[in-house]
């Protein structure tokens, strides 16, 4: 009886072990903020790319990407990130509109959600005399 106690608990902590070992990826952005400043709306898009390093000991998968508004438009690789690798997301800003902006980008992995924003302010196109 003892005997298949001490088995079973063999077992039991064996798989405990083997599932506490799990591999993924986790994802470590330089910075989260970046302010383009005051930008011309006749110069049109602007864009920034937000470094990150998988810091996990498992491959990182960026799954989705969603703005705030569809002024904001990502650019991720699809392909995992190894553990040690670096990669970016580039987010392009169209200066729609004159005024102050500040939007964000939400960055989903396969384990974990980060949130990006640009900030800054369009100046408006020069207008002409008729």
């Amino acid at each position: 009886m003892k005997r298949t106690f001490l088995i079973i608990l063999l077992a039991v902590f064996s798989v405990s072990l083997t599932m506490a070992e799990k591999k993924e990826g986790k994802i470590k952005f330089k910075v989260t903020t970046h302010d383009f400043g005051y930008i011309k709306q006749e110069k049109g898009n602007v864009s920034y790319d937000f470094e990150f390093e998988n810091v996990g000991n498992g491959p990182l998968v960026i799954v989705s990407t969603k703005g705030a508004c569809g002024c904001t438009i990502p650019d991720f690789s699809r392909k995992p990130v190894m553990p040690g690798e670096k990669g970016k997301v580039t987010i392009t800003y169209l200066p729609l509109a004159p005024g102050a902006f500040n939007k964000t980008m939400v960055v989903k992995t396969d384990n974990k959600a980060v949130t990006l924003r640009v900030i800054g302010s369009v100046i408006p196109r020069k207008r002409t005399r008729r």
